[in-house]
């Protein structure tokens, strides 16, 4: 039975948690929707906050910079490094947000496509935290909230065919 319900699993004491998710949609084009710059504002972020790209190089060594800016102009900005960006199974890259009292706060993110049958893709992110106290921070932020309105956001622009 598909399971189109963003689920984040994060076990008490441990530095990582996972989010799983599947799409209705070929694995090739739920990648394409996550290392294009022209569709990345269009779904990544919070419902009630608008995305743009300061800096996106996708590739291996590359380098990434996203601000969400809310409905009073507050920006919150996001940084990190490509370490692998194997089309269209696996991408590997870090991830710190810049709105914390001291800087290095950086998550190792794994995400892996999986193709299924019937055109569908299964999405599994492992995020490893530096401590049990950032990875319970991260969770306590509201992140669920954001990954799960993105991809809510992601389901229709796959529906729509980009």
């Amino acid at each position: 039975m598909p399971n189109n319900v963003t689920t984040v699993k994060a076990e008490p004491g441990k530095q990582e948690l996972f989010i799983y998710r599947e799409f209705d949609a070929p694995r090739e084009l739920v990648f394409k929707a996550m290392t294009d710059p022209k569709l990345l504002p269009r779904w990544v972020g919070p419902c009630d906050m608008k995305m743009r790209i300061d800096k996106f190089e996708p590739g291996s060594g590359g380098s990434w910079r996203f601000i969400h800016v809310d409905a009073k102009g507050n920006e919150f900005g996001f940084h990190g490094v490509c370490h692998e960006q194997l089309v269209p199974q696996r991408l590997i890259r870090t991830f710190e947000f810049e709105g914390l009292p001291e800087s290095g706060h950086v998550v190792l993110e794994t995400a892996r496509f999986e193709a299924l049958p019937g055109n569908r893709t299964k999405l599994t992110i492992q995020s490893v935290f530096q401590s049990v106290q950032d990875r319970d921070g991260m969770v306590m932020s509201g992140m669920e909230r954001g990954v799960t309105e993105s991809h809510q956001q992601l389901d229709a622009l796959l529906a729509a065919g980009f």
